[in-house]
């Protein structure tokens, strides 16, 4: 990974903010959303993302992905694959089919909640958090919320976007975050 949003695909930098859309009042007037799938749409960008994420955790003996319900899941089986890890789903209530952990985190306009299999994590496992966007925060911190409960250490939290404004890192100390491309 280079500075500036760089990744390197065999040496070569890949500039990924090229790879994602700005979409302006999305989802409401006054936000403008960061969307990552332009990149999920190229071999070439998405293939630099998951090496640079990869590289990050190559040496850290991460035997799971804890990655969150939908678009985190994208990157998640790619970047298991690269590390040698398993992936473990974090949903919304009433999604996964055997018993669950579950933590509550904080929206701008409520709460919401997510879940984990009961069995997900052994005592000591080595963790990462993956997801597309560190935003606020509230879902990376309830997933690691959901690491800790099941006695799994954290050994990092990687991100395709962060946006840094939000200062959504707070949520995650003193875990380190690592994003690909930060606004």
């Amino acid at each position: 990974m280079t500075p500036g949003g760089h990744a390197t695909l065999s040496g070569v930098p890949v500039d990924l903010k090229r790879f994602i859309a700005e979409v302006p009042d999305f989802p409401k007037p006054g936000i403008s959303f960061k969307d990552p799938t332009p990149l999920l749409a190229s071999p070439e960008a998405f293939a630099s993302a998951i090496d640079g994420m990869a590289g990050w955790y190559r040496d850290a003996g991460v035997t799971a992905i804890v990655a969150a319900e939908a678009r985190g899941f994208l990157y998640a089986g790619a970047l298991g694959r690269a590390l040698g890890a398993g992936i473990i789903p974090v949903r919304k209530p009433g999604k996964l089919p055997r018993a669950t952990v579950s933590a509550t985190y904080q929206l701008e306009y409520g709460t919401d909640e997510l879940h984990m299999h009961r069995d997900a994590i052994k005592a000591g496992q080595r963790v990462i958090l993956l997801d597309d966007v560190l935003a606020t925060g509230g879902t990376a911190g309830a997933m690691a919320s959901l690491v800790r409960t099941l006695g799994g250490i954290l050994v990092g939290a990687a991100f395709l976007i962060e946006l840094s404004f939000l200062k959504g890192r707070a949520a995650l100390a003193p875990v380190e975050v690592r994003s690909l491309v930060t606004y």
